[in-house]
């Protein structure tokens, strides 16, 4: 994505990418929603996997439960599902935008016991967890450096091959008090292997960064040790602070929200991904932790799974995987004849059938618990929600 309007999508995630201002001025005449096939794109053997990230290649990031039960970064192309393996440790992650070229970044556990048990990974075996960076054309995983402090998060990876993240210092928190989060973490940028931390909003003693483009504008948040207060956009060395809606997904653009709103019925909502046509992904929320992937273009938001085949065996929960500039849209669903969660791709086609409501899936404890646990942004260096 290389055009030079950076928007942010937000709600209990934070995301950025490229609209192109032109492109988004063009929307009208108004368009009906495009009809999509959509691709199981399966585990490593276990019975859970979540698409990230998607890139305007193909590129799906993201990450899969083996048959032992431990969790590895995975990339997944044209079929074919990539273990990235892991820094020594039993699991790691990858969970955003890979490079056009296959490059991704994400952490993993090592084998080394955290002496303060902070459990960074959120794994429950309080082993040192450090950010890392996979080269694709290497198939090699590279740890990234901290602030002298033992874990560090790597989420976003740019065609420049710049990542973000955050990394533990060596200054203990006070506001991380009641949690297993002992010291400060902070929002850093990655250049070629060398660290840079990025200032947080005055006042805030921690933060994290989330998504880099290609030009090094990123976002990100900073609060305290359980609270995010302010969504951020880095530029120039500078914190911008976004604002938020409070409970919606909404679309920013350099000062302006628009919320997004939710599907009928639904509470909150999450923006996962925009691309530079102004289409919009993410999941829309019931009272109950119930969800459904959304499409939000020209104004109107349309659950996915009503432009989907319907008979289609998965049931689309959440675009957690954006969606790229040729309209591909990856995620998490549920497989309905098995009550696992896998990773899917859908992919734009010239098919074209009514819409219709789809019945709603009530899901089971365990996938609620699931997606709850991913709108809290899983405690990466304790963060749980943004206020």
């Amino acid at each position: 994505m290389k055009s030079k309007m950076l928007t942010v999508l937000t709600a209990m995630t934070l995301l950025a990418t490229l609209a192109d201002p032109v492109r988004l001025a063009a929307q009208e005449p108004k368009h009906r929603p495009p009809r999509y096939t959509v691709a199981d794109l399966g585990t490593l053997g276990g019975t859970y996997s979540l698409a990230g990230g998607l890139s305007n290649t193909g590129w799906v990031e993201g990450y899969s439960t083996l048959s032992s039960g431990t969790t590895h970064a995975v990339l997944w192309r044209k079929g074919v599902i990539t273990d990235l393996g892991t820094l020594g440790g039993p699991n790691s992650d990858a969970g955003w935008r890979p490079s056009d070229s296959g490059d991704a970044a994400g952490t993993s556990e090592t084998g080394a016991v955290d002496p303060f048990a902070e459990n960074f990974c959120g794994y429950g075996d309080n082993l040192i967890c450090l950010p890392y960076f996979w080269r694709n054309s290497t198939k090699k995983m590279t740890p990234l450096p901290t602030l002298g402090g033992n874990n560090g998060y790597a989420a976003g990876v740019n065609d420049l091959h710049e990542v973000v993240g955050n990394a533990e210092n060596t200054t203990a928190e006070p506001t991380c008090a009641g949690t297993t989060q002992v010291f400060q973490f902070e929002p850093v940028l990655w250049i070629k292997e060398w660290v840079q931390q990025l200032p947080t909003f005055p006042g805030d003693p921690v933060g994290s960064a989330y998504s880099i483009n290609s030009w090094g504008q990123a976002t990100g948040y900073s609060g305290n040790c359980t609270t995010a207060f302010h969504a951020l956009l880095w530029q120039n060395g500078k914190a911008i602070n976004l604002g938020n809606l409070g409970g919606t997904a909404f679309l920013w653009t350099w000062g302006t929200l628009i919320d997004l709103g939710t599907l009928p019925e639904d509470v909150s909502s999450s923006g996962d991904g925009l691309n530079d046509w102004g289409q919009v992904v993410g999941g829309s929320y019931d009272a109950s932790g119930n969800a459904r992937a959304f499409l939000w273009q020209d104004g109107v938001m349309t659950d996915l799974n009503t432009l989907i085949p319907p008979n289609s065996p998965l049931y689309l929960l959440e675009a957690t995987g954006t969606i790229n500039d040729s309209g591909q849209i990856a995620g998490i669903a549920l497989q309905i004849s098995t009550g696992e969660t896998h990773a899917f791709l859908a992919t734009p086609t010239t098919g074209h059938w009514a819409i219709s409501e789809r019945p709603r899936v009530v899901l089971p404890e365990n996938v609620r618990k699931l997606l709850q646990q991913r709108r809290g942004l899983r405690p990466k260096g304790g963060f749980m929600k943004l206020q």
